[in-house]
């Protein structure tokens, strides 16, 4: 239904919005880059290889459900799906490390790659395949096979990864600017939220959604 897809973009795009809240996704990492070099062309031109690292990753889990729909139907991935965001959630809940660099001037290709491996290890990609699954459940009454052959899997395939990352990049583009230009670094300490925790519950509703599809 038009009003159901309609519903899914907008979920997409709040989605990526809401991953580009999280510092760990990049926008600190910008900010660090921008006082590096003193200058708000630093923050804007970090942008560009997070968001095509992020979209990367997001395109990935994608394209993967997408092959996988070519063998079963679509609604049969509920399942390991829900299971594997859920045990993201959980993992969220222990002490974890995420990646070091031996510093903070890496190449773009150095931050693409940091977003692509922080978007993964965060599960971004397999929220937004959630949503993913169930607008083509929607579309094909839950009983798609050999999804990935026709062109409007893979075109939808690609317009809800090109609409996750405007969401992802719009947000992570304000708040980097905010707090570089305005706010300070220092804010984190001032009032800072334990996005972890936000972030696992995240997951692990997102996951409860998924198998209530």
């Amino acid at each position: 239904m038009p009003s159901e897809m309609t519903t899914s973009w907008v979920m997409l795009m709040a989605l990526g919005a809401f991953h580009g809240i999280n510092p760990g996704m990049g926008w600190l990492f910008a900010v660090a880059l921008g006082m590096q070099e003193r200058r708000r062309g630093a923050v804007l031109r970090a942008l560009v290889p997070l968001g095509a690292g992020h979209a990367l990753a997001v395109a990935g889990a994608v394209a993967a459900a997408l092959a996988i729909g070519v063998v079963i139907p679509i609604d049969w991935l509920r399942w390991p799906l829900a299971g594997a965001l859920v045990s993201l959630g959980v993992l969220r809940f222990f002490p974890h490390r995420h990646p070091r660099w031996s510093g903070m001037r890496v190449s773009m290709q150095g931050l693409t790659i940091w977003s692509f491996l922080m978007a993964t290890a965060h599960g971004a990609g397999l929220m937004v395949v959630s949503v993913f699954v169930g607008m083509s459940m929607a579309g094909e009454g839950g009983h798609t096979h050999y999804m990935a052959a026709t062109g409007a899997g893979a075109g939808t395939a690609l317009l809800a990864t090109g609409l996750h990352a405007v969401g992802y990049l719009a947000m992570t583009a304000f708040i980097a600017v905010l707090v570089f230009e305005k706010l300070g670094v220092g804010m984190l300490r001032r009032a800072w939220i334990n996005l972890d925790l936000v972030w696992a519950a995240a997951l692990m509703a997102t996951g409860t959604v998924t198998l209530l599809l």
